[in-house]
């Protein structure tokens, strides 16, 4: 019997654990090796070594998944051969005659006592027994299988596996795999990924700065979408490093012309955008959650009548409109009513949270950074088209789209985010997973934490909720990091299969090591000493743990995040007195007015009030006029800072306003209906048979 597992003749019988009936000859023909773009660049590799036909050792501990092997003296005599001088991570096999186990070194030691003896012609060996490879009725191996149905015996001879069972063992040979580096223990085999498993379980991609991560997510996506072009993939470049990695079969989205409306927002997402921690101004809050739905109202009122009837249709039946319903609404007429409410109010002192507010959609709305979102000349019910363009529908020969988010104000990044894997995911749902997507989330610490008291809470829910259900529906996540111990354990639990590059914290590798779904867990021990390309992957997209050379990128598509040259750049002085000024220019152009109005707040709180605002008897303040509308889509230009709008007085027969607490009753939205200087309502959006169209649709009837 050959070591490989298969007979010298088919017909003969094979007694288990004999070492005698070990033959030379192998059995099974190697499958075809699939090339590829990259795998062609690469260097030729030598020819594998002929396999001994000898055994290395014998066992003599086995338990559970793990053995001990006593290494034969021929495998521990100084210049013999490679074959023969197994290593960390080398795989081993012992044949149990139903079917040949694979086993993996990870760890090598001498006894005590032969030190202490000088003989140190002992070696101990402990292997993992990670699969078997079954033998049919003819001695054929079948593919690699994980478990051990048959344990192996004491005194069972080992060997270092074959070219053909390494082949066996790595190779998943099919439509369903793409090729992305080399096997480390013979670098002729290549190593393949399984792409459902990858990518219907998820994965993730953790390693230390400048171990490689950029380059490996860009060679699997590479892959991936070469073998499938129509495929739906949405990559999160915080850093606009990948830009050029996928040449032009990418929807490159920069933040000059990315477009993500306001009212695409839900409730939440809206709060942290306009007033911040909801825990800090309550009352704003609660102002806000009841502008907004009057706003939607009148947005609707406006349009023309037929489109109207659409928009009220497609809302659900409860409730024509909520705070959190995808439906387009104006500023400007969320400013209307909140004017129109300060003009109600009695009390001076319940000014200010009116104020506060006021000011803070006036700064956010003329920000610059936010113009993505408030910038719009008119407000069109667009969300089709976004989904279109954002999720490719249909591909056209782009299946992946990159979104930069270098730029982004950073208290609106995770709010970014957090849309973007809320769309995701329920364009998934609502299409019945007919179209997956993936979802790759780069530095993905940022997002999902493990420390609860940072982070956005909407944006965890929402990557969290495709980890835990997105398989059902078909949303694959990808998760990028360099800190797996910051990262929220949970989401990185949910995935199946796990590239580890170079890692040398304690905390992280523990991290890892509780993620992982096999036995292999002693592996984690290497991960400090793997080099550039080098990745140990475990999981279900992997037959086995592997030990993996990636493949390397052609130059021109490598990702832009390499160490900076400093010897280089400091070889030379900079001559161009311009150089600042137009990092100035530029510095200003992102940032023109500051993101933090708490000043402008407390200013408010510290100036004395006017008289208690009210409207005179037969006066409607919501009929007042209003500046001009705003390029941001009808926000009109703000009062100065530091005063309230005029307001007349109120007759003293008048009755005092409504509450605080119900400053949108059903009184108050009557004279609002026509309010001064709004934007023109746009038409409806093109009316069409595409899935986009459709989804859109069946957005807007869930009260989310």
């Amino acid at each position: 019997m050959d070591p490989t597992g298969g007979p010298a003749h088919p017909a003969e019988g094979y007694a288990v654990g004999d070492a005698q009936s070990v033959l030379s000859q192998e059995y099974a023909p190697a499958p075809a090796t699939p090339t590829t773009d990259i795998a062609a660049a690469q260097p030729p590799v030598q020819a594998p070594a002929a396999v001994p036909d000898q055994p290395i050792g014998e066992l003599i501990s086995i338990s559970g998944s793990k053995a001990t092997v006593l290494l034969s003296k021929s495998a521990t005599v100084q210049g013999s051969s490679e074959q023969m001088c197994p290593h960390i991570g080398t795989v081993l096999t012992v044949d149990t005659g139903v079917a040949v186990v694979l086993c993996l070194i990870t760890g090598m030691s001498v006894p005590d006592s032969a030190v202490e003896r000088e003989n140190t012609g002992t070696r101990i060996v402990d292997v993992d027994l990670v699969g078997e490879l079954v033998r049919e009725q003819d001695g054929y191996l079948r593919t690699l299988r994980r478990g051990c149905s048959v344990y192996p015996r004491l005194g069972d001879p080992l060997y270092v596996a074959s070219h053909t069972v390494l082949e066996k063992a790595y190779h998943f040979n099919n439509f369903n795999s793409v090729e992305i580096g080399t096997i480390h223990q013979d670098p002729s085999i290549p190593a393949v990924v399984k792409v459902d498993e990858l990518l219907g379980k998820h994965f993730a991609i953790v390693g230390s700065t400048g171990s490689g991560k950029s380059c490996t997510v860009a060679l699997i996506l590479r892959q991936i979408l070469k073998k499938h072009p129509n495929a739906h993939v949405v990559l999160l470049d915080p850093h606009n490093e990948y830009d050029a990695c996928f040449t032009d079969t990418a929807e490159l989205v920069r933040l000059a012309d990315l477009s993500l409306p306001f009212w695409f927002l839900n409730f939440e997402e809206l709060v942290e955008i306009l007033i911040g921690s909801p825990k800090d101004r309550p009352e704003e809050v609660e102002i806000l959650r009841d502008l907004i739905p009057f706003a939607k109202r009148q947005f609707a009122s406006n349009r023309d009548q037929s489109a109207a009837v659409v928009l009220q249709r497609s809302v659900g039946k409860r409730e024509k409109f909520t705070v959190d319903v995808p439906v387009p609404y104006r500023i400007s007429d969320v400013m209307s009513l909140l004017e129109t409410q300060m003009g109600r109010l009695e009390n001076k002192r319940e000014l200010t949270p009116f104020k506060r507010l006021k000011s803070r959609i006036e700064t956010i709305s003329q920000d610059p950074r936010y113009e993505f979102m408030f910038g719009s000349l008119t407000i069109n019910d667009n969300l089709a088209d976004i989904l279109k363009r954002l999720f490719r529908i249909p591909v056209e020969g782009k299946p992946i789209t990159v979104i930069q988010l270098m730029g982004l104000p950073a208290e609106i990044v995770n709010v970014v985010v957090s849309v973007l894997a809320r769309l995701a995911f329920d364009l998934a749902l609502w299409s019945d997973g007919k179209m997956p997507i993936t979802f790759v989330c780069e530095e993905a610490h940022r997002y999902v934490p493990r420390d609860n008291a940072v982070g956005f809470e909407p944006t965890k829910r929402a990557i969290s909720r495709i980890a835990k259900e997105g398989r059902k529906y078909g949303v694959s996540l990808c998760v990028v990091s360099q800190r797996p111990g910051d990262l929220d354990p949970t989401i990185l639990s949910q995935c199946s299969t796990l590239f580890t590059m170079r890692l040398s914290n304690e905390r992280d590798q523990d991290i890892i090591r509780r993620a992982l779904p096999d036995a292999a867990e002693s592996l984690i021990d290497f991960l400090p000493s793997l080099g550039t390309r080098e990745t140990i992957v475990f999981g279900e997209g992997v037959t086995l743990p592997s030990h993996i050379l990636l493949s390397e990128l052609p130059a021109d598509t490598l990702p832009k995040g390499n160490t900076a040259g400093f010897t280089e750049a400091w070889s030379n002085d900079v001559v161009d007195h311009s150089f600042v000024d137009e990092v100035v220019t530029r510095w200003r152009v992102i940032g023109q007015l500051p993101d933090d109005t708490s000043g402008i707040s407390e200013q408010f709180e510290a100036d004395a009030a006017p008289e208690a605002p009210a409207v005179a008897a037969g006066h409607d303040y919501g009929q007042q006029p209003v500046a001009p509308a705003h390029h941001d889509g009808g926000v009109p230009q703000p009062a100065p800072l530091h005063h309230a709008p005029p307001q007349p007085a109120v007759a003293a027969s008048q009755p005092l306003a409504q509450p605080l607490a119900q400053p949108v009753a059903q009184p108050v939205a009557q004279p609002v209906q026509q309010p001064a200087a709004q934007a023109p309502a746009a038409p409806p959006g093109a009316e069409g048979n595409s899935i986009a169209d459709a989804l859109a649709e069946r957005f807007k009837k869930l009260n989310f």
